[in-house]
C-alpha cells in the first residue's frame, strides 16, 4: 500500500528534547484496568489477542474516513481498507479488553458514568436509556431526563474491526471530567451496542476520545478540546500514567510526582490522531527499523507496526518465531526467560519496553515459548505505540503546541 501525502497538514517532524518540567495545579482522575488477555496461569487469550489488532484497524480506517468527512481531504497517512483553570486528574482502570477507564458525569441533574480514555479516538458515546441491544448492566444515560440535553439532529454509527458496533442519536450534554465542566458537548446516545460491548466483553459504559476534531466522527470538539476553548482549564495538556498501580488521567497540565527529568517533546506530523515520527525501534540497543510515523494510542494494548519492520525487530531476537499458526497472523513467540533490552527511540531519546510490558504470557500452560508484545500489521510506514510501550513512560499531550511527550516514570 501507498500513503497519501498532504503537505498541507503535515509539519516537519521536529523534536524538542530535554525540555524542563513545569509546576502545573491540575486535577487527577484515577484509572483502573483490567486484562484477560492472560488467563490464571498466564496463558495468552488468544481470541481477545486477535481483536486487539481488529479493533485497532479498524479504528485507523475510521479516523482516516472522519478527517476527509470533515476537512474535505485525505489524511496524509490515509490507508484504506486496513483488515489486518483549575485542572484535573482521575485515577484509571483497565477494563477487559485492556483499555483504561474512569468516571466522568453528564447531565443537569449530573450522573456518574464509567468511560475508556481513549487517545486513538474524538468521540463521547454512552449506552441510551432506549438502547435496546447488549446494553444491560451498563449505567444508562437517560436524555430527558437532563435539563441540558439538547438532540443534535444526527444519528452516528462506529463500526469495530471485530464486528462490534455502536449506532445511536447524537445529543449534546454538560460533561464533568475531574471537576472540570464541558457545556453544550457532543455526546453520543447509543441505542445499540454490538456483543462486542455488553457488559461482560466491555466493562466500563462509554467511551471518551482524547484525539483532535479531525477525526471526530460527530465533526465536533472532543471533551477535553472543548474545556480548553471554554477557559475550564488554563494549560492545553493532559497526561497519563497508565501502569498496574497508580495510574491516572491528569488534566490540565501534568502531575510532577509520577515523572522524573525532562520531557522529550515530539511534534505532531499530521493533525487527526497523535501522530509522531518514529526514530528507531532497537533489540540490545541497536535500531532495527528506523523511520516511519506512529500514532500514540492508549485505546489500543499491543504495540503494532508494519509486517517487514516487526518481522526484521524479531530477527534480532534471539529464539523468536513467527507464530501465525498457532497464535494468529502479525503475532510473534520468544523464549520466556531470555529476551534482551528492547527500546523505541522517539526524539532523539531510547525508551526502554521492559520484559514484563513486552511479554503477553505464556503460549501454553507450562510453556517456555511466550507470545510477544509487538504484532504486525498490514501498515505501510505506521506503528500505533499502545499499553506495551505506553507502560514504561509518562506521557503529556498538547492541544496547543501539537506535541506528546516522555519522561521517565518515577
Amino acid at each position: 500500500m501507498q500513503l497519501t501525502s498532504l503537505v498541507s497538514f503535515v509539519a516537519l517532524a521536529t523534536v524538542v528534547s530535554a525540555v524542563p518540567a513545569k509546576e502545573r495545579v491540575g486535577t487527577i482522575i484515577p484509572l483502573t484496568k483490567r486484562s484477560t488477555l492472560v488467563d490464571q496461569d498466564g496463558v495468552v487469550n488468544i481470541k481477545s489477542l486477535r481483536n486487539q489488532i481488529l479493533r485497532a484497524s479498524s479504528k485507523l480506517n475510521r479516523g482516516f474516513a472522519a478527517f476527509e468527512k470533515n476537512t474535505g481531504s485525505f489524511h496524509p497517512n490515509d490507508v484504506r481498507n486496513i483488515t489486518k483553570r483549575a485542572t484535573g486528574a482521575d485515577p484509571l482502570t483497565d477494563d477487559q479488553e485492556a483499555l483504561w477507564q474512569g468516571a466522568i458525569s453528564v447531565g443537569t441533574p449530573a450522573k456518574t458514568f464509567t468511560v475508556d480514555f481513549d487517545t486513538g479516538s474524538s468521540d463521547l458515546f454512552l449506552p441510551a436509556s432506549n438502547c435496546a441491544v447488549n446494553c444491560a448492566g451498563h449505567t444508562l444515560w437517560t436524555t430527558g431526563a437532563s435539563s441540558t440535553s439538547r438532540n443534535a439532529g444526527r444519528s452516528f454509527s462506529l463500526a469495530f474491526g471485530d464486528g462490534s458496533t455502536v449506532s445511536g442519536t447524537v445529543f449534546s450534554d454538560t460533561v464533568t471530567v475531574a471537576g472540570l465542566t464541558a457545556t453544550s458537548q457532543a455526546v453520543g446516545a447509543a441505542t445499540r451496542y454490538s456483543t462486542g460491548f455488553a457488559k461482560a466483553e466491555f466493562p466500563p459504559d462509554g467511551l471518551m476520545g482524547m484525539a483532535f476534531p479531525q477525526i471526530s466522527e460527530f465533526g465536533a470538539n472532543p471533551v477535553f478540546q472543548t474545556l480548553v476553548a471554554q477557559g475550564k482549564t488554563t494549560v492545553s495538556e493532559f497526561a497519563f500514567k497508565l501502569a498496574t498501580s497508580g495510574s491516572e488521567l491528569f488534566l490540565g497540565g501534568v502531575n510532577n510526582n509520577l515523572f522524573t527529568g525532562a520531557f522529550t517533546q515530539n511534534r505532531v506530523t499530521a493533525v487527526g490522531f497523535w501522530q509522531i515520527a518514529l526514530g528507531s525501534a532497537n533489540v540490545n540497543g541497536t535500531p532495527r527499523v528506523t523511520g516511519g510515523q506512529a500514532i500514540v494510542d492508549t485505546g489500543t494494548t499491543l504495540l503494532l507496526g508494519p509486517q517487514n519492520a516487526v518481522t526484521q525487530f524479531y530477527a534480532a531476537i534471539p529464539g523468536a518465531r513467527d507464530a501465525t499458526n498457532t497464535v494468529g497472523s502479525g503475532f510473534f513467540t520468544f523464549p520466556c526467560n531470555s529476551l534482551p533490552p528492547l527500546s523505541l527511540t522517539l526524539g532523539g531519546r531510547a525508551f526502554p519496553i521492559s520484559a514484563a510490558s513486552f511479554n503477553l504470557g505464556q503460549l501454553s500452560a507450562g510453556s517456555t515459548t511466550c507470545v510477544g508484545g509487538v504484532a504486525a500489521v498490514d501498515f505501510d510506514n505506521m506503528w500505533i505505540l499502545g499499553d506495551v510501550f505506553l507502560e514504561n513512560v509518562y506521557t503529556v499531550f498538547n492541544t496547543a503546541t501539537q506535541q506528546v511527550g516522555f519522561a521517565t516514570l518515577r
